[in-house]
């Protein structure tokens, strides 16, 4: 497997690998799939699915352009099961503004684990600093710059 093989890999090797190994293949499918769609009635549910993927295929190649792009989003994805798992539970947050809030918490604290955090710690560091932290510099204490005031007290030292 072409991802697999490439994984870990700075993104200008997987660039030059799909470039190499996967360009072809995609190439070929849009092209297959383009005939397919020429051979089956146009208002068919399978002539749907064909052009569904011929409109998307800009989007559906984007890994092909950047090494830095994922083939796929199956980290978003799992990130967003627990939710998926517990929707019985969120038709008892209240109004519609308690399940914004709720919606919005998960976001920040799934965020967190993406980026190897411990929520609990991040969630208390942020809230912590937030009140006296300079509105232009939000951006530090977003998940993925987010240095512990600890640490920082440390480095300081």
């Amino acid at each position: 497997d072409i991802e697999r093989d490439i994984s870990g890999q700075p993104a200008d090797v997987r660039h030059a690998a799909r470039q190499k190994f996967s360009q072809p293949k995609v190439e070929a499918f849009f092209a297959w799939s383009e005939q397919q769609l020429l051979r089956i009635p146009g208002k068919s549910n399978l002539a749907k699915a064909f052009r569904y993927g011929l409109n998307r295929q800009k989007a559906f190649s984007l890994f092909l352009t950047d090494g830095r792009v994922a083939i796929d989003n199956n980290p978003a994805e799992r990130a967003l099961r627990p939710i998926g798992i517990g929707r019985k539970n969120w038709l008892f947050a209240g109004a519609n503004t308690g399940a914004e809030t709720l919606a919005r918490a998960m976001t920040i604290i799934e965020t967190a684990k993406l980026n190897g955090l411990d929520p609990q710690a991040y969630l208390a560091d942020i809230l912590d600093r937030i009140h006296d932290h300079k509105i232009n510099r939000l951006d530090e204490l977003l998940p993925w710059n987010w240095t512990p005031m600890a640490m920082q007290n440390s480095q300081a030292a």
